[in-house]
């Protein structure tokens, strides 16, 4: 448990320094730097981009192959956060009907994008193709569960601390990795909830990457195949999935 909290707490420090540095200088101007949330109050995007270096320089310290994964999926979700910050669409159904007419939304670019992402990464982390495959719909699957449930404060890094609690317990570079998520979600956390900030899908994303990740390296076939499963499920009823976060969440 010593690695893991040390992990954990240098995530979280490099997360609240990385927020700071980018407040203070905020590159290209304040304004690009805030948004409307659900309640239609201003928030700070720092948070986001902190939080996905703070895992991906976690993950990629215990596996360069998990680290790139995250870094993916950090880049792709920033790129969602900037070029569809207009785009009503929600789901990978809509942006795959988009993409049947012939548009390329930025929801397609990140959906390819993590899912290559994390099949590159399964074929370094797991050896047996199966498990590769699995490996890379575990690591997307994640990335993309985190962001659905990031429709009110504080949910989506809520998740990642409930879920990424029990990996704390395995050995091995599972329970760093674990920790390292845990560590950048905690540090966001507190604004989060507080409706001064929010992660956006750039920190979503990575935070999620980063629990597959996780669960790729500290199971075997079995666990994987559970994963897996779960998260292709949430994918399949992701309108379900934020509805229902959106129900507990009081509107």
């Amino acid at each position: 448990m010593i690695r893991q909290g040390i992990s954990l707490g240098l995530s979280a420090a490099l997360t609240r320094a990385t927020a700071g540095a980018l407040r203070a200088k905020a590159p290209g101007g304040r304004e690009r730097w805030e948004r409307k949330n659900y309640a239609g109050r201003n928030v700070e995007l720092y948070a986001g981009p902190a939080s996905a270096l703070a895992v991906t320089v976690g993950a990629g310290r215990v596996s360069p192959a998990a680290g790139v994964a995250v870094a993916v999926a950090g880049i792709c979700g920033a790129y969602d956060d900037i070029a569809g910050a207009d785009d009503a669409r929600r789901g990978f159904r809509a942006h795959l009907r988009a993409l049947r007419d012939g548009e390329v939304t930025s929801g397609a670019v990140k959906l390819f994008g993590i899912s290559a992402a994390g099949l590159v990464a399964g074929a370094f982390l797991k050896e047996r193709p199966l498990d590769r495959l699995l490996a890379g719909a575990v690591i997307a699957g994640a990335a993309h569960f985190v962001n659905l449930v990031d429709v009110r404060p504080g949910r989506a890094a809520a998740a990642v601390l409930a879920l990424g609690a029990p990996g704390l317990f395995r050995a091995g570079a599972g329970a760093e990795i674990a920790a390292t998520a845990m560590g950048a979600a905690a540090a966001v956390l507190p604004d989060d909830l507080g409706e001064r900030a929010m992660i956006g899908d750039t920190g979503a994303h990575a935070l999620g990457a980063a629990l597959g990740a996780a669960v790729v390296a500290g199971n075997g076939r079995a666990g994987l195949v559970v994963h897996a499963a779960a998260v292709v499920a949430a994918a399949v009823y992701g309108d379900k999935v934020s509805e229902t976060v959106r129900v507990l969440g009081g509107t």
